[in-house]
Formats: C-alpha cells, sequence, structure tokens
C-alpha cells in the first residue's frame, strides 16, 4: 500500500467545514446537554433533505428507467458516504428481493476500507474512473455522494460515467462546491456540523435518508411493494416466514390458516400467494399474471381483472 502523503493539504471550502456558532461551547456543558445540542442541529436535516426532493425524483426516474431496460445502478462513494453507500445497496437483497447486480457499490479503498480509515484513497481520481470503467456501461445510472462536493475519487467516476454514456448523479451537503458536469445535482444544505468538519453527523444522515427514500422509491416504482407492504421479500428465516403470513393477512383480510395454506400452494411465494387470493385464480394463473406483468401485483390484479384483455 501507498504510505500517506503528509506534504499536501487542500484547503475544502463547504458548509460542513465551518465552526458551528451553535455548538462552540459544547465542550463546557454536561452530557444531557451535549446530546441535546447535537439533538436540535439533526433535527434541521429533514429539512434540508425535503428540500431536494424535486431533485432526487428525478434521480429515482433515471435509476426506474434504467432497471427497466436491464442496466444497474451504481453507487460510488468514500468513507462515510461509501459506507452508507454499501449498506444501502446491501439492503436491498433481503428486504426487496431484488437482483444483487441491480445496485453496486463501489467504496474508495474497498471492502479494508468499509471497516477502518485507508488513508488518501478518497484523493484517488484514477481509482473511481478505473471503477466505472471496469463496471459500468453506457445506459446505467452512477450516483456518486460526497459531503464536499469534491473527492476525487467520486467526482472522477462521475466523470468517466458521464463519458460512457452513463446518467449521472452526484449528492453533496455542498451548494457552494465548483459544478461537476452530472445529469442530476442534489445538494443537501445541512451547514455546519456540531462538530466542525465531522461530516459522519448532520451530512451523513441527510445522505442516509436520501439513500434509503431513493432506493426505496425505486422499488415502489418497479412494483416491489404492494400498499405499503413488502411483498418481494424473501423468507430467508423464522421471523421473515412469519411476517409473510402476516403480510398476507394484513393484505387480504383474511384468517392465517388460509393464508398459511395459498402460501403452500404458491411453493411459498409471498406475492403469487397474494395475486392467487385478492384475484381468487388459482396459484398457477397469478403467478403467469406476474410474469407477464415484471412481478407488479397492482398490474397482475389489473390483467386478471374481469373484463381485462392480455
Amino acid at each position: 500500500m501507498t504510505p500517506p502523503r503528509h506534504d499536501v493539504a487542500v484547503r475544502v471550502e463547504s458548509p460542513t467545514e465551518s465552526r458551528n456558532p451553535r455548538t462552540e461551547d459544547i465542550d463546557r456543558l454536561s452530557t444531557l446537554d451535549v446530546l441535546r445540542l447535537i439533538n436540535t442541529e439533526d433535527q434541521q436535516v429533514p429539512d434540508a433533505v425535503a428540500a431536494v426532493l424535486p431533485e432526487l425524483t428525478r434521480a429515482v426516474d433515471l435509476a426506474v428507467g434504467a432497471l427497466h431496460a436491464g442496466h444497474r445502478v451504481h453507487y460510488v462513494g468514500a468513507g462515510t458516504s461509501g459506507r452508507l453507500a454499501t449498506l444501502d445497496a446491501a439492503e436491498l437483497v433481503p428486504t426487496f428481493n431484488a437482483p444483487p447486480d441491480w445496485f453496486v457499490a463501489h467504496h474508495a479503498g474497498g471492502s479494508e476500507a468499509l471497516v477502518k480509515a485507508v488513508e488518501d484513497v478518497e484523493d484517488e481520481a484514477s481509482g473511481g474512473a478505473a471503477q466505472i470503467r471496469r463496471h459500468a456501461v453506457a445506459g446505467d445510472v452512477v450516483l456518486g455522494l460526497t459531503a464536499s462536493g469534491r473527492t476525487p475519487f467520486v467526482v472522477a467516476a462521475l466523470e468517466e460515467a458521464r463519458s460512457m454514456g452513463a446518467r449521472t448523479v452526484l449528492v453533496s451537503n455542498n451548494p457552494t462546491a465548483p459544478p461537476v458536469d452530472v445529469d442530476v445535482l442534489i445538494a443537501v444544505d445541512t451547514g455546519p456540523e456540531a462538530i466542525a468538519g465531522s461530516t459522519r453527523m448532520k451530512a451523513g444522515t441527510s445522505q442516509k435518508l436520501v439513500l434509503t427514500s431513493f432506493s426505496t422509491a425505486v422499488m415502489v416504482r418497479l412494483g416491489r411493494t404492494y400498499s405499503n407492504l413488502m411483498v418481494s421479500m424473501r423468507a430467508t428465516n423464522a421471523k421473515l416466514r412469519g411476517r409473510t403470513v402476516r403480510i398476507l393477512r394484513e393484505a387480504t383480510g383474511l384468517a392465517e390458516d388460509e393464508c398459511t395454506t395459498a402460501l403452500a400452494d404458491a411453493g411459498g411465494e409471498l406475492k403469487v400467494a397474494l395475486v392467487h387470493l385478492l384475484a381468487g385464480v388459482p396459484a398457477q394463473r397469478a403467478a403467469e399474471a406476474l410474469d407477464a406483468t415484471g412481478g407488479h401485483v397492482r398490474h397482475a390484479l389489473t390483467l386478471l381483472a374481469p373484463g381485462a384483455t392480455g
């Protein structure tokens, strides 16, 4: 590994690096008051995210279009941003039974940097560009996350993606950052941190909210839910198998024994059992309707409605 450089410094101009006048005496306070002060700062985050929902909408629609066309979504980040992105991508597989290659996370420094800091990797622009050249293609969506809006690993990845014909999104916490040529810029203005420069705080919280909202909205738009129920989840343990029965009961209003029988008839496939019960058709017909509609429960129910054609 290349040893860290101590002779190069970059001055980052970002609200997250500024000293917060509201927390200057934080080291004089009691533990409870320290926590109250941090909590007060954290309460600003949802409003900052709400302000960028129009831009986030555009990013979701880009991702939905890409996945519909057989492409992928790539997350690119370093440090806290990269760890949050990796977590979000990993959780989509068990939560929504998303194919594991739909969302791919590229973290500066690789797996080692997920559990401990690796010096200087975020400054390696060539590393970010190489990741995208190796794994992305035209038509994919590449979403970069960087609190400062300037992390070389992330910016280079986005530039490479755009040159290849991929669609690009940048999530940052620096509305004053030098412009990056992307399709969608999501600049979440969370202001100065409670501890100056500690972007694992409000900036990180906002990025977690953005990522969770982004990926969940994509899953909803792709029909991976029915109502607000996780009907695409994989029942990989006893708790989740119990949840599938509860979801069927909540969605249909039927008794537990009826739902358990329907699940057995559907070979354990929750969506098939759900359409089977709601449409009143055999499980095989429910499965065929789901196949014809890309696994979208509401579309399958419409297809099976009396008088429907197709």
